[in-house]
């Protein structure tokens, strides 16, 4: 067939899978791995194998084979870890919860490390409620609200609604004629009404009414008049966090303590109380968990014992998928006088799916830089582009970064439409770089306070030689 192609058995758009294979950084995997670095590397330039990979990790997170496993990005400052762990939680849509944190955090808290890493837990695994309720949905016929002339009693009222095979009337208490007022429900209207709850939601306005003289504002949304019965069962889905159940548990106004940010420590019998109750409603088809993503950045600033937590946290049934970054080489685990790799025990890194994020080439450089002058509104000449992207090579990207809006101000100051070589050189000379920071430290270190160079212990100092 021309157009198509058939993959495993599917047809697919041949344009999709050229316009798939057409990018070199997705090539050698299978058409849904593809797709799913597609989906991570989006809006990103670079790191082909580190995308190429998550893709990878994606894949195995949406068929449910990674649990109790983690991931590690690896790589020096600026290289894109974070980008990266943020591509992969847009890629995994709206409905998979999403946590982020960084390490430091932890130790600033108010409440206990392993609770504060608990609750940061729980914040990334979904519960999926689903129920089925009682609704009266259809089109609004005529509303009758009788107001006495004293106030004394209250407002009563009646309420016709239609499908396209039947028409009912029914009585209005106060507190339905409150809630329709509110709504602003009037004749057209489609409407559907809770009945366990009494919650109105307005689904939209007739099409039969759609060439009435009214006056409606651009947002009216017309929708067909239902069919078949008034009243009819429908099945609603609810998506929240276990963190969420929690804290709305622990106390009598927990869901106040939600928008606050105050919970506090939670006790560990309500969480089993909760495991114990979400256990049965899976169990009856009630329910469905949906593990989501912990990312921690930053994560050598955690001490030997978060990092003990951790190992034993990815053991538990309801564990989400771990991502950690570091731009960590051979260092000091925190709180022991051990090193290791990234900063974390080796049990833990053995539990790790590690990525490596790799520097940026000149002309990776040259195009980021091109979209953040584009997305800071900057107009840049392509010869200032080039000596901006030779200082990021020799500097570093962040620098070059910086140095955008900083040539900006320069070339306003002098009237000019667009960032010249010039400009780019006055703000090299402004604003220094850690390299030559540091040269200029070593040269006039005699005029600083405290300059003395500490002397290593022997045993430091041999570690070092060996380094060496």
């Amino acid at each position: 067939m021309a157009g198509e192609v058939r993959v495993s058995g599917e047809v697919r758009d041949l344009t999709r899978v050229e316009r798939i294979g057409a990018h070199s950084h997705i090539r050698g995997l299978g058409l849904d791995d593809a797709l799913e670095a597609r989906k991570v590397s989006q809006g990103m330039v670079g790191q082909v194998q580190a995308r190429r990979a998550a893709g990878v990790i994606l894949q195995m997170i949406r068929e449910g084979r990674i649990a109790g496993r983690g991931v590690l990005l690896a790589g020096q400052p600026g290289t894109g870890k974070t980008a990266i762990a943020m591509g992969m939680a847009k890629a995994l849509g709206e409905e998979t919860p999403f946590a982020m944190m960084a390490a430091s955090e932890i130790f600033s808290l108010e409440m206990s490390k392993t609770e504060a890493l608990t609750q940061a837990f729980r914040k990334a695994i979904g519960v999926r409620i689903k129920e089925e309720t009682e609704i009266i949905e259809g089109e609004v016929v005529e509303i009758e609200i009788d107001r006495p002339a004293t106030g004394s009693v209250s407002k009563t009222g009646k309420l016709t609604m239609k499908t396209t095979e039947m028409e009912t009337i029914y009585d209005l208490g106060s507190k339905m004629i409150e809630a329709l007022t509110k709504q602003k429900v009037q004749s057209g209207d489609v409407i559907a009404i809770d009945k366990a709850s009494g919650k109105i939601t307005r689904l939209g306005r007739s099409f039969a009414r759609s060439r009435d003289y009214d006056a409606m504002g651009p947002t009216t949304k017309f929708v067909q008049c239902p069919e078949g019965e008034l009243q009819k069962r429908k099945e609603v889905v609810h998506v929240v966090t276990l963190h969420e159940i929690d804290v709305i548990n622990s106390r009598t106004q927990g869901f106040l303590a939600l928008f606050a940010g105050d919970t506090g420590e939670i006790r560990s019998e309500v969480r089993e109380q909760i495991d114990s109750k979400i256990a049965e409603w899976r169990e009856e088809g009630k329910a469905d968990i949906i593990p989501g993503v912990l990312f921690i950045d930053e994560v050598h600033m955690l001490d030997v014992e978060c990092f003990s937590f951790l190992n034993r946290a990815l053991e538990n049934d309801l564990a989400p998928i771990l991502v950690v970054a570091t731009n960590r080489g051979i260092t000091k685990i925190r709180g022991t006088n051990y090193r290791s790799p990234h900063g974390i025990p080796i049990d833990l890194l053995d539990r790790l799916l590690i990525i490596s994020t790799q520097p940026y080439t000149e002309k990776e450089l040259h195009t980021i830089l091109e979209i953040r002058a584009e997305e800071e509104d900057v107009e840049m000449t392509e010869d200032a582009k080039d000596l901006l992207t030779k200082i990021g090579a020799e500097t570093s990207l962040r620098y070059a970064i910086y140095l955008i809006t900083a040539a900006s101000l320069v070339a306003t100051k002098r009237k000019a439409a667009a960032v010249e070589v010039e400009d780019i050189g006055r703000a090299y000379t402004l604003f220094v770089d850690v390299k030559r920071s540091a040269q200029f430290m070593m040269e006039y270190q005699e005029q600083f306070m405290f300059n003395e160079v500490p002397e290593m212990e022997p045993a430091e100092a041999d570690g070092a030689a060996m380094e060496q």
